[in-house]
């Protein structure tokens, strides 16, 4: 929270201080400022209403403080840190206060900023910095008087509405390059299922079986003579309906297994 008071020490000036509606309960996030520290804020959502009070304390009784007018902002913006003195905003909504006039006594002002968008995270990093403020503004002749209050914000993902899901068995196939510094991979889609079409039902188990008998499959070899290298992979594609797509792939080992009839033979060869 921050307050600037840019004046010359003549005449009044005032205290500001923001409330925010329902703060004690809220929650509230640690937060990374610029200088390394940690701060802990308030944590909204896109679409929450932001709203609460605004005091204004006069410093010195008995005098007036005249002004231009008394605003209440909700402002969203990017600082890149090697462009310190522009300000990106994206979100900014403004409730005036009070009209230009002056004040002679403490005043309290309430202010609501209703289903305000939040569109992204709050941040802070090396070279950027993304910011919401609730900044208030008293507007006077020679210089403002201006306080903030910072708000966290969190984005929250939604689950993408699937359309359909696949299945393949893809065979990587990795050469080594003479004199070893490098390798070539290829991969080879030995077969692809359409395993559910239309949106699962949250929670739902999809049993999967693969008969791999009919397919030019080998078993899994590695790094042969130095030389090559085969692995099998199960490669699953889900497809939403923007046609976005989203893979998951694991690692699958395959070996031949002897059949009986080669497998007493062998043990008679043995004991002959």
């Amino acid at each position: 929270m921050k307050q600037y008071q840019n004046f010359f020490g003549f005449g009044q000036t005032a205290d500001i201080k923001i409330e925010l509606t329902g703060q004690d309960a809220r929650e509230r996030v640690p937060v990374k400022l610029e200088n390394g520290q940690i701060e802990k804020q308030l944590l909204f959502y896109d679409g929450e209403t932001v709203s609460g009070e605004v005091s204004v304390n006069l410093k010195h009784p008995g005098k007036k403080l005249e002004h231009q007018g008394i605003k209440v902002e909700f402002l969203g913006h990017i600082e890149l840190f090697f462009d310190r003195g522009t300000n990106h905003e994206f979100s900014s909504v403004i409730k005036e206060l009070a009209p230009p006039g002056e004040m002679t006594r403490n005043q309290t002002f309430s202010f609501e900023f209703k289903n305000v968008e939040k569109p992204y995270e709050t941040y802070t990093g090396i070279n950027a910095k993304l910011r919401y403020v609730v900044r208030v503004t008293i507007t006077r002749r020679l210089a403002n008087i201006v306080k903030e209050k910072d708000l966290a914000v969190y984005s929250l993902a939604s689950y993408p509405e699937l359309k359909y899901m696949e299945l393949s068995i893809i065979r990587r196939e990795t050469t080594e390059v003479p004199g070893g510094q490098s390798h070539y991979t290829e991969n080879q889609t030995i077969t692809k299922y359409e395993i559910m079409d239309g949106a699962p039902v949250k929670g739902e188990s999809i049993p999967i079986r693969l008969f791999l008998s009919g397919f030019d499959l080998t078993p899994t070899m590695l790094n042969v003579n130095k030389k090559f290298s085969v692995k099998y992979f199960l490669n699953l594609v889900l497809v939403d309906e923007e046609d976005r797509r989203y893979f998951k792939q694991q690692e699958i080992i395959l070996w031949r297994k002897a059949n009986a009839t080669r497998t007493a033979s062998a043990a008679t060869a043995r004991h002959e």
